[in-house]
């Protein structure tokens, strides 16, 4: 009996299930005659409407389906604003799905939207309004607690939009901005006050996968503090930012940013950045706690890396009128090579500056000003210890100073300006070295490498035109060296001097090995229009000293000096002081150095024949010639006579 019982109660459940779904299913039938679509189209025409506070302006066809699923598709929508601007949103088909269950009792409501190609604008006026002010609004009012049920907002709580564009103008700031291939799907407030959006946007050319949350919608319209997470996705950057936005009584955003590019260099080219001069500007990352204040941008904590570069510090981003970088960075190791690596001083040779055009145009477009310290830093092949520099660059004009430097075992302080100008380039250098090991400094400032010992050099130079070269030929200024127990390298003054003394035209020895000791050495060059003016040279010892003379070609990089050398003891101390004239020629990396000709015969009573023949111009030049084969070690020819064949002559090479 119990079994007949229950197996009677499941047939009558089954009966009743049944006889809900046919009326169910009737109804369904029944909704297209009890709910006319021109209904159904107005309902919905009049809640975007009364949203979105803009003009619905239907040009295409309305198409309403209620069976199986409510749907009304609309063609050729767009919503119109009082602005004569574009039309704030535009599409080609939109579609709201609509509730089946208030749709049995009567009730349109949307359960989602879908957009295909919306075209949307977004424009600010000079109060920085905008013309979807309405829809900020309208939706502040839904989303307030307490609200009426006449001021809710929409009641879908998705919005999908495929192949869509967003345009953003704004006029004050100069902002145009234009977001193509919209592909985002948007969570809509419809039940709790949380924001999202997810989705992907082609921007100047790259594709950027975007996610952005709001914790509190309604707070975030009306201007109170939200929560706010940001994820952007790209081949020129990924940036992912964490923490609070609100704009009452003016914009305000903190919370931690990240951000990486595997090219500092081309992500700004992206963002409409000239190209920066030089090379370098790849790796770049970047981690701070950020706060953003209307239009500065203050970042703390900072952790950023460059080119394999580390430092740590605050920074300070501002786009008022002109975009500027302010900071202090402090940084265990730097390596400027990077950057300095695509300017080629020299062309292959080796021998003559480089023509290669200098490009300067990336340095407008922003300004920084930035005070960098490091315990040690690299450039090149040269490397220095703690250093303190501060980078001002404003209007196209960037001013190094080095506030001090362990510099080549001594101290470094200066600056240097580098802009653009008419000619191509501009350059100014004033840089003063104390107690500095001349054979690095000089080898690595001018390719010298024939001092020794510690000294001061003081430069200031200036120059200007569109290559290495140019500046070259335009090189003006001064350079001073002083040095106090160093030595000359490659030479033995003394040695050459005294065998030179016992007889003037002998040879066999080598001296391009060896070296010089001296006291004091003071040097004194000026330039002008890329020729140096060897103003003085004086070198000093307890056995020799030497003066020299000249000028030497900048851009041709060659030497015409003179000077004279002299023993200060001699062998016998009644006999006159030993001095020989000399001659300096040749480039900078390999100069030839020859006594005065004239000078060694006149001293050798066995050759003194020749000292006429090189008085008169017509033997000259040919006994000159004899004269530098035997002091290079050379043997003499047979025309030379047989007075150039007295004694042989070392070289002094």
């Amino acid at each position: 009996m119990p079994v007949l019982t229950a197996a009677t109660s499941f047939k009558r459940l089954g009966i009743a299930m049944a006889v809900c779904i046919g009326v169910c299913i009737a109804v369904l039938a029944a909704l297209p005659l009890l709910i006319p679509a021109e209904k159904v189209r107005n309902a919905v025409i009049a809640e975007i409407q009364a949203v979105t506070g803009l003009n619905t302006v239907i040009h295409g066809n309305v198409s309403v389906s209620l069976l199986p699923w409510g749907t009304v598709t609309f063609t050729n929508v767009r919503l119109e604003g009082d602005r004569s601007d574009p039309p704030a949103f535009a599409a080609e088909r939109l579609t709201a799905g609509l509730r089946l269950y208030p749709l049995l009792f009567g009730r349109i409501e949307a359960a989602d939207l879908s957009l295909v190609e919306p075209r949307i604008a977004l424009t600010f006026d000079a109060d920085g309004k905008s013309n979807w002010s309405g829809l900020v609004e309208s939706l502040a009012r839904g989303l307030k607690p307490g609200a009426k049920r006449t001021d809710r907002v929409m009641s879908f709580s998705e919005i999908r939009m495929t192949g869509g564009t967003l345009s953003v103008r704004d006029d004050t700031h100069d902002l145009h901005e234009e977001l193509s291939g919209l592909e985002l799907s948007l969570a809509w407030p419809s039940i709790s006050n949380s924001f999202a959006t997810i989705g992907r946007v082609n921007w100047r050319g790259e594709q950027i996968d975007a996610s952005i949350t709001l914790s509190d919608l309604f707070q975030a319209l009306v201007g109170g503090r939200s929560g706010l997470k940001v994820r952007l996705n790209g081949a020129p950057f990924k940036v992912a930012f964490d923490g609070h936005l609100s704009y009452r009584p003016t914009l305000k955003i903190e919370g931690m940013l990240a951000a990486d590019s595997a090219s500092l260099r081309q992500t700004l080219v992206w963002a409409g950045q000239k190209p920066l001069p030089g090379s370098g500007f790849g790796r770049f990352t970047l981690k701070a706690q950020t706060n953003v204040s209307g239009t500065t941008v203050a970042l703390s904590s900072v952790n950023v890396e460059l080119d394999g570069n580390s430092a740590e510090g605050v920074l300070s981003l501002t786009n008022d009128t002109h975009f500027a970088v302010q900071g202090t960075l402090a940084a265990e190791d730097i390596n400027f090579t990077p950057y300095i690596s695509a300017i080629h001083l020299l062309r292959n040779t080796e021998r003559d500056w480089s023509a290669v055009p200098i490009a300067l145009d990336g340095l407008n477009g922003f300004d920084i000003d930035l005070r960098l310290s490091a315990a040690r830093v690299s450039v090149g092949g040269a490397k220095v210890g703690r250093t303190a520099v501060a980078a001002n660059l404003r209007n196209g004009r960037l001013n190094v100073t080095i506030g001090e430097s362990q510099a080549f075992n001594g101290l470094l302080k200066g600056s240097v300006i580098l802009a653009g100008s008419e000619n191509g380039a501009e350059i100014k250098s004033q840089l003063h070295f104390v107690g500095v090991d001349l054979e690095n400094c000089l080898g690595e400032l001018f390719g010298i490498h024939r001092l020794e010992g510690n000294g001061t050099v003081n430069f200031a130079i200036d120059s200007s035109g569109d290559s290495i070269l140019a500046l070259a030929k335009k090189l003006n200024g001064t350079i001073l060296v002083t040095a106090r127990d160093g030595a000359l390298t490659g030479v033995n003054v003394e040695q050459l001097l005294r065998r030179l003394e016992r007889r003037p035209l002998s040879g066999g020895g080598e001296f391009r090995s060896g070296r010089t000791p001296f006291n004091t050495l003071n040097i004194d060059i000026k330039v002008a229009q890329g020729i140096a003016t060897v103003q003085d040279v004086r070198m000093e010892s307890t056995a020799v000293r030497l003066g020299l003379v000249g000028t030497a070609s900048v851009p041709a990089r060659d030497l015409d000096l003179k000077g004279t050398a002299g023993l200060v003891q001699t062998a016998s101390a009644t006999a006159p002081a030993f001095e020989l004239p000399f001659i300096v020629q040749g480039q900078w990396d390999d100069p030839i150095m020859l006594p005065d000709p004239e000078s060694l015969i006149r001293r050798s009573g066995a050759a003194a024949p020749l000292l006429n023949a090189v008085k008169d111009n017509k033997t000259r030049d040919a006994v000159r010639s004899v004269i530098e084969q035997l002091t290079r070690g050379g043997a003499p020819t047979a025309s030379a006579g047989p007075a150039a064949r007295a004694e042989p002559v070392p070289s002094t090479r």
